[in-house]
């Protein structure tokens, strides 16, 4: 297999794991660091893709979990592919559903066969293999895969999270081996462990040596401390191989987000730009606001000024107040479309920073300004 990923820059002072790159896949390549915009079901909530385009995501991320269960991997295969389905013409990764599934599962099952879970549409009972992931995202025409995980608990004990590891391992033996790289699609491995470095670094070992095209660290941002996280991350990557893409699965916060990029992380997901845009919560370069406050009702302030955004170009936040508290199904596109535009900001700044040789000091800037619990 070709060189997947190529790192066109490093931190030249050398205080940072930070690079910058590209992953190339069958529908293109994309520049990280990345985030990756979530349409969990097949569309991005809110957004449509001429809007992700826009707004400047290079590849966005689905998954087949629940797409298998409605309306059904061959389904969508019939109608040209998840790309077809979707009508989005750039990179797709699709999670394999392990994080969902634990949540959905209707008993826990001790073997290594997979995860019983109960579909949350019509209550029937799915057995979900590794070997099911692995087909069901093949038939969505994913350029990315991932290994089907058992996403370690927190909190979980050295020997439940060895436990659990093993399971994953096994797991990402028989994804492997049901995988068929002739047709295009990248796999990735998924590192597990919990929050026991030792077991962090035993993890990330054991699935560096299986080839994946690239790895993930999983089982992260389940309630923890931000210490232990990133000691996790920390522990993982410094096992992981340098030459392939780093993912770090459900990660987070604009701090997450920039916290892993100085670890050495390439990619990232989460539902919360969207999530929270449905709320009220706007993202800012000084903290999120809450657009629905008392305080906003006369304020002719754009969300943020400089932002390049169809809300913040068009509107106020007086009227997206307006908006929100008449429940207009305006407002959660523009909301989701302006913290996903603040997401691909803040990755591409990261990126420029990184080249210019001034990461840190942006860190240091951001953290300093950033109060995730403030409204300026």
């Amino acid at each position: 297999m070709p060189d997947i990923f190529q790192i066109e820059a490093v931190d030249p002072s050398g205080k940072t794991k930070a690079r910058a790159g590209r992953v190339h896949t069958p529908h293109g390549p994309f520049e990280t660091p990345a985030f990756m915009p979530v349409g969990t079901k097949g569309s991005v909530k809110g957004v449509g893709p001429d809007d992700l385009r826009a707004l400047g995501a290079g590849i966005i991320l689905s998954n087949a979990l629940h797409l298998m269960l409605r309306p059904g991997a061959e389904t969508i295969a019939s109608l040209g592919g998840l790309h077809s389905f979707m009508g989005w013409d750039g990179p797709i990764l699709t999670d394999s559903g392990g994080f969902q599934a634990h949540s959905l599962r209707a008993l826990r099952k001790d073997d290594p066969d997979g995860i019983l879970l109960s579909s949350p549409y019509d209550g029937t009972r799915v057995l979900l293999t590794p070997e099911l992931a692995i087909r069901t995202q093949s038939l969505l025409g994913s350029d990315i895969m991932m290994c089907l995980d058992e996403c370690t608990p927190w909190p979980a004990d050295e020997r439940e999270a060895a436990r659990s590891m093993g399971l994953t391992h096994a797991w990402a033996r028989r994804s492997l081996n049901a995988w068929d790289p002739s047709k295009g699609a990248l796999l990735f491995g998924i590192a597990q462990g919990g929050f026991h470095p030792r077991l962090r670094r035993e993890s990330a070992q054991e699935i560096a040596s299986m080839g994946f095209p690239g790895h993930a660290a999983g089982g992260l941002a389940l309630g923890e401390p931000r210490d232990l996280r990133l000691g996790a991350i920390e522990a993982t990557f410094s096992v992981l191989p340098e030459d392939k893409p780093r993912y770090l699965m459900g990660l987070g916060t604009p701090v997450d987000i920039l916290d892993g990029i100085m670890l050495g992380a390439d990619m990232f997901d989460c539902v919360i730009p969207t999530r929270n845009a449905r709320n009220g919560q706007l993202f800012t370069n000084r903290g999120p606001i809450n657009i629905g406050n008392a305080r906003y009702a006369n304020d002719p302030l754009p969300p943020e000024e400089g932002c390049d955004c169809l809300a913040c170009r068009s509107f106020s936040r007086a009227y997206l107040r307006q908006l929100h508290k008449n429940r207009e199904p305006l407002f959660p596109r523009l909301a989701s479309v302006h913290n996903l535009r603040f997401y691909q900001r803040l990755v591409r700044m990261a990126r420029e920073r990184l080249k210019n040789g001034t990461l840190l000091d942006y860190y240091k800037e951001f953290l300093d300004q950033y109060a995730p619990d403030a409204a300026p």
